[in-house]
């Protein structure tokens, strides 16, 4: 780490979790920079509510930006700390973007608010490819808060945050001083809750379940009984309201098929700890400490996520479609179920749902992914640069190979 009184932290996105962390990693006595395609946008004074989920103004906090800045070279060096706050699919891309401007002598925490999809393959192949050896990798399991945008670049609302957080951190022995540095900074100190808990390896975190089922199966829930498309705009239900029982369904067979690889990766490797590798359920118990037991009901009476309808498009024909080419997609089948299908694949199990939700997308989006189901790992769409998060794409042939 470097020897400087204060601590610089470079947020890399203008995401939802950006608006939350400058105010907190500010008031911590953090210097806070951002690296974003949308300088033009960002205040050099941001706040964040902390609202109820009625809507009333609880605490509000406010922090500072030293740098706002679309060139790595002005923003990259001199960060401690580097936290990427974008869509999962773009992570790659943002790491081969700013790993040249790292100092190689210099320690730094590279780490991402979500963990999904192999977070650590993405740094070791950034650190290969430009000879890096001072990288410290982090990724949370779930983004720590449910957190908005009010006005971008300016004002964010969070409405608190989860009571448990997990991390993975590699080399592991540095948990210590980013739990001491960063991350008791970005809950605890603040809501007074959300401490975080060591996980012992990515993987557990990978193969831990939340957006990868949960919004493929309500998208494909409502192709299923709408068509995927409206004739108007408010004819469109709600995302997490509206939540029906055959997109709870869809969800639990998703979950099911996870469970399946989870149960042969404990069985394969006994001697592994995989205490935070966890089914859709009780990983919201545990986040949350709650008691949950249904899948609907734990979306269909959440205030916070009432509001959010499905990412759509409108068409010129004056419909409203679904967007196969939002984040649900491109996050969470080429960076979600896509993995666990080739995990699936490697330990020659059957994965009905997982196969069933890639072979619709693969249709919508005229994609070559899967055929007879099997990963096409020689097609256009797999072996596209940065499309897939599928382990192959890293240079692993073998699950011992992504066992860390």
């Amino acid at each position: 780490m470097t020897t400087r009184e204060k601590k610089v932290a470079t947020i890399v996105g203008g995401g939802s979790s950006a608006h939350v962390l400058i105010p907190f990693l500010s008031g911590a006595d953090l210097e806070v920079n951002i690296l974003t395609r949308r300088p033009a946008e960002w205040s050099p004074e941001v706040e964040l509510q902390l609202q109820s989920i009625h809507g009333e103004v609880k605490e509000t906090f406010k922090g500072s930006l030293t740098k706002i800045s679309d060139k790595p070279a002005e923003v990259i060096p001199q960060a401690d700390f580097i936290i990427l706050c974008m869509p999962v699919c773009k992570y790659r891309i943002a790491l081969h973007g700013l790993a040249p401007h790292l100092e190689k002598n210099k320690a730094v925490f590279v780490g991402a608010i979500y963990g999904q999809a192999g977070f650590n393959w993405m740094v070791d192949e950034i650190e290969q490819k430009f000879e890096l050896s001072n990288v410290t990798t982090f990724a949370v399991g779930l983004i720590p808060w449910i957190c908005r945008v009010i006005e971008y670049g300016k004002v964010g609302v969070t409405y608190g945050c989860k009571e448990i957080n997990v991390v993975a951190v590699s080399p592991p022995e540095q948990f210590r001083t980013l739990d001491d540095l960063f991350l008791k900074n970005i809950c605890e100190r603040w809501l007074k809750k959300g401490a975080f808990r060591q996980s012992a390896n990515f993987l557990s975190l990978t193969l831990s379940v939340d957006n990868q089922i949960i919004h493929p199966s309500r998208c494909y829930g409502l192709f299923l009984s709408h068509g995927g498309r409206w004739a108007k705009k408010e004819d469109i239900p709600y995302f997490y309201r509206d939540y029906d029982e055959r997109s709870a369904a869809l969800l639990r067979e998703l979950d099911g098929d996870y469970s399946k690889i989870r149960d042969v990766i404990r069985a394969r490797y006994p001697d592994r700890d995989f205490t935070y590798m966890l089914d859709y359920l009780a990983l919201e118990r545990l986040s949350n400490q709650s008691e949950n037991t249904d899948i609907r009901e734990s979306f269909t009476t959440s205030l916070t996520l009432g509001a959010i309808k499905p990412p759509t498009v409108h068409q010129e024909n004056g419909e409203w479609a679904i967007d196969t080419n939002h984040r649900f997609f491109t996050d969470d089948i080429h960076y979600g179920l896509c993995i666990a299908k080739w995990v699936a694949d490697q330990l020659g199990l059957a994965v009905p749902a997982i196969d069933r939700i890639i072979e619709w997308v693969q249709e919508l989006r005229h994609e070559k992914i899967i055929d007879n189901g099997t990963l096409l790992l020689e097609s256009e769409s797999l072996t596209t640069e940065f499309l897939f998060g599928v382990p192959p794409v890293y240079g692993f042939d073998s699950i011992d190979s992504i066992v860390d």
